[in-house]
């Protein structure tokens, strides 16, 4: 398991780098990614340091590239992604980078404004067409009006054109009136507004335009309508126009006369042509502009954010007195101090430097950080232990044993041999074609997450096909493969008997087979028993039991290795040894009397088969069990408990008092050591350095819960030891509870799998003929989609948060405290992912 069992080995490294092999040495480093940089100016201002221009620079780069990638995306121009990663451009690229985005973002922009002016005349010309269309009859319409009032006979019909409150119309009346255009959904509030503020002595025609226009500035297409409003007066014709500046209608010149119109109408056609043809050599040129770019954006993008990367890591670094040498602190691999060594003599020769750079390792007393080197395959389920927290460095890591007990314990709740093949054939597939899925699926919201865990949720499907084997079960059916063990004719039933409509119960004694059990399994009779529950819970309760206190077990056992690694022997005498006696000693027993009672107590002899629960209470109480289950029980119950309540102090009272006394120990003997220097001419000030070393190197394995400081507080260390006690001894009765939710949740997924079936699928089976075969065919569809939603997916998502509950809390617990912090390297590889997220 190498480094996942335990953080791979770190040491804290000082460098000393050239300032001209700075870059280079950083840039080899970023692709090696094995390198964890320190700030070493924590209290300067970002905008304060050597390298902030550069990052400054970059940053404006990285925005004309962005402009760049969303004009192309705009313009539906797939960006091309060749899979191609190159290196870290040299500094002096720096300009000629620069220079290409400006000459891009300034030839792109001044596109764009050219295209917008010419698509907003064009816009316009293309209104003031449909407008001299629309209100030729208008104008038709208004002639015929205005000759008859000067015929004398219109008067009526100017009132009908003006509004039956407009004003009198002498033969000398001429009409005003303006033309525009205004958007369709405006135009019924548009019309009340003239109506109310000119006193309806306006009146107003519209028409729609039938074909939608594009907004130059958003490039939405916008319905609009033509309008033409008639009116009498200069003041009439001010208001006219507020109302229209105020609904954002666009007003348009329009003549009077018929002829000037055609004029007019001829000279907007020929325009407009004229613009299609340089607005379709505009977007020509765009798009070349725009094509030439998405074959280098992303490959800018990668050179640009590693160049940005390179200068903030160069920020972290301090100056010698020189100013000529960078100085870095920074937590590497001990194993891969030869490959850093190799970078940095590569990034050194590269800048051409003579001088070779200096890689230094130094001694710390802070804790280093958490490294575990992962793959694919271990990487999920070590996301699944981080998310509770990072292992403390040297600490045992739980990951390398989740990957084995967490589908298992997973699979013993979902235990359905057709559901577990639907989970790992779905999550086979997503590995399969991990690579095709991960452009579409690895930064999906919602199905992300799924295709990240795509390895847990296969050997979940896998680990299931497993237990429904045992608990032969499929889709609520048992599999007949070996032929039962009970047999009916042996017990002699009549005829008679059997044609009467009662249930039967098979006697073990009659009708089983004892010397030929069902070779793998449960027997498929228990399908058809009207006590199969009964079975099956008992079944399943005590290997939930076995299996919890198995793991609970293997827990404390872990905890061993932690206390060895740290060289902690007071915790292997006073915590992790009465913490096996006592689990051993109760629930240990407890699963002692489960295998006990299946392997000698049979059919023959089930009058000593009494309740495990009642046994364990009685255990407690120190009260005889009834009946006796084998000879000695009574006193060996009665040992038991005496070891595991005396295991209860052994954990408590030790280790403080032990800890006091080796704290008073370290302080009279660094008070001896202090006196004879003071006696030998040295200083007060040098034996307070030397007692303060020589307590804290001595006190640092003993007295690792207590504080570090000269005071010895007993009474927390006491109270601390009381709390941690009293946690794991109620913590073994709860645990072992918590554990009865794998034969909860079994049960509740197995009766579900049959309530399906029996509401669903078995009514169509019940039918004949053509009814029969579409009742199927429509019943079947409605079970698949219930068994995909509700089985699959809820039943799945509840087991599968029972089970990290599991880990978490009932087997990490004992031996994962999950107090470190995470090795973070400075990658490029991890940079640039973050930053396609």
């Amino acid at each position: 398991m190498g480094s996942l069992y335990r953080s791979e080995g770190m040491c804290l490294a000082q460098l000393f780098l050239q300032s001209e092999a700075a870059y280079a040495c950083v840039a080899e480093l970023g692709e090696l990614g094995l390198v964890q940089f320190r700030d070493l100016n924590p209290d300067v201002n970002a905008f304060q340091r050597k390298f902030v221009n550069e990052v400054r620079r970059c940053d404006e780069m990285e925005r004309k590239l962005r402009y760049l990638e969303k004009e192309i995306l705009r313009a539906g121009i797939p960006i091309l992604d060749t899979g191609e990663n190159p290196d870290a451009p040299a500094p002096r690229e720096m300009i000629d980078l620069e220079a290409c985005f400006e000459k891009l973002e300034n030839e792109l922009k001044e596109v764009n404004t050219n295209q917008e002016a010419l698509k907003r005349n064009f816009l316009e010309l293309t209104e003031l067409k449909h407008i001299l269309r629309k209100t030729q009859h208008f104008f038709d319409e208004a002639e015929f009006h205005h000759q008859q009032m000067h015929d004398g006979d219109g008067m009526e019909e100017a009132h009908k054109l003006l509004g039956d409150d407009g004003p009198m119309i002498g033969r000398t009346m001429r009409l005003g009136f303006v033309a525009g255009v205004i958007q369709r959904e405006r135009i019924h509030a548009f019309e009340q507004m003239l109506w109310r503020v000119c006193r309806g002595n306006v009146f107003l025609r519209q028409a729609e335009i039938d074909t939608a226009l594009e907004d130059p500035s958003t490039g939405d297409q916008v319905q609009k309508s033509v309008f033409i409003i008639f009116f009498q007066g200069d003041q009439l014709k001010s208001r006219v126009k507020k109302i229209c500046e105020g609904f954002r209608a666009t007003l348009y010149p329009c003549h009077e006369t018929q002829a000037e119109r055609r004029e007019t109408a001829i000279g907007v056609m020929t325009r407009i042509e004229d613009l299609q043809v340089v607005i379709s050599q505009t977007d020509e040129h765009r798009q070349r502009v725009l094509v030439s770019a998405a074959k280098n954006v992303r490959v800018w993008f990668i050179k640009v954010r590693k160049l940005k990367a390179i200068y903030h890591t160069l920020n972290l670094f301090n100056l010698d007195v020189t100013q000529k040498c960078l100085i870095a602190e920074c937590w590497c691999p001990i194993t891969d101090l030869d490959k850093i060594q190799m970078a940095l003599r590569r990034g050194t020769e590269r800048s051409g430097s003579t001088v070779p750079s200096i890689l230094n390792r130094m001694e710390t007393s802070e804790d280093p950080p958490t490294y575990n080197k992962v793959n694919k395959f271990t990487s999920c389920f070590q996301s699944l232990v981080d998310a509770y927290g990072v292992c403390t460095y040297g600490e045992v890591n739980p990951a390398p044993f989740t990957i084995i007990t967490y589908p298992f314990l997973f699979s013993i709740m979902f235990g359905d041999l057709g559901h577990g093949t639907i989970m790992f054939l779905f999550g086979l597939w997503l590995v399969v074609r991990e690579k095709q899925l991960h452009a579409s699926l690895a930064n999906h919201e919602m199905f992300g997450t799924v295709y990240g865990g795509r390895y847990v949720l296969m050997m979940m499907g896998f680990f299931s096909i497993y237990t429904g084997f045992v608990y032969n079960d499929c889709f609520s059916k048992s599999f007949n493969i070996f032929g039962s063990t009970w047999n009916v004719s042996a017990a002699d039933y009549s005829h008679e008997l059997l044609e009467q409509d009662i249930s039967l119960v098979l006697d073990p004694k009659l009708t089983f087979n004892e010397t030929d059990p069902y070779p793998f399994g449960v027997d498929p009779i228990w399908q058809l028993a009207s006590n199969k529950i009964n079975f099956l819970n008992s079944f399943k309760m005590k290997m939930s039991v076995i299996f919890g206190i198995g793991q609970m077990l293997f827990g404390v056992i872990l905890s061993l290795f932690n206390h060895m690694h740290f060289k902690r022997s007071i915790n292997i005498w006073c915590e992790f040894l009465p913490q096996l006696i006592f689990m051993l000693s109760i629930f240990g027993y407890l699963v002692f009397l489960i295998f006990y009672k299946w392997l000698f107590i049979d059919v023959w002899n089930m009058h000593n088969a009494p309740s495990l629960i009642l046994t364990l209470i009685n255990m407690g109480l120190l009260t005889p069990p009834d009946p006796v289950m084998f000879p000695g029980q009574v006193e060996i119950q009665k040992i038991l408990i005496i070891i595991g309540v005396a295991c209860i102090p052994w954990m408590l009272f030790p280790k403080p008092i032990i800890m006091k006394l080796q704290h008073d120990k370290k302080v009279k003997k660094a008070v001896m050591y202090r006196d004879v220097r003071m006696l030998s001419g040295k200083s007060e000030e040098t034996a307070e350095v030397l007692h303060h070393d020589e307590l804290e190197a001595e006190t640092s394995g003993a007295a690792h819960n207590a504080s570090k400081d000269d005071d010895f507080d007993f009474g927390d260390t006491f109270v601390y030891q009381a709390i941690h006690t009293i946690e794991y001894c109620l913590g073994c009765i709860s645990h072992t509870a918590s554990y009865l939710r794998l034969w909860a949740l079994s049960l509740a997924h197995a009766e579900l799998s049959e309530v399906l079936w029996n509401m669903m699928l078995a009514i169509g089976l019940r039918m004949n003929g053509y009814v029969g075969a579409f009742a199927i065919w429509a019943i079947f569809a409605i079970w698949g989609v219930l068994t995909i939603s509700i089985l699959l997916f809820m039943e799945g998502l509840s087991a599968f948060l029972h089970t990290l509950r599991l880990h978490w809390v009932e087997f990490q617990s004992k031996f994962f405290k999950g107090e470190g912090y995470a090795f973070i390297p400075f990658s490029f590889d991890i940079i640039l992912q973050a930053e396609e997220e």
